[in-house]
């Protein structure tokens, strides 16, 4: 049985995840596209969002990155 952690998981509209990031739109499509940052998820047929935990591990990662 797969363990679970207290967190939960949102999904963030684009708009949300700029925000938190401090990164423009077209930068987020920039980096999805070269696999540098998570992929958004498809939520209906004509929107997306990307999962918080997601997001959060990327910028953690680049938080450590900066203090290694």
């Amino acid at each position: 049985m797969a363990s679970t952690e207290n967190t939960s998981i949102s999904l963030m509209r684009l708009a949300q995840v700029s925000a938190k990031t401090g990164i423009a739109r077209s930068t987020i499509y920039k980096l999805m596209a070269e696999g540098k940052f998570p992929k958004s998820v498809k939520v209906t047929a004509k929107s997306v969002a990307f999962p918080s935990n997601q997001i959060d591990q990327w910028i953690a990662s680049r938080i450590a990155g900066a203090t290694a």
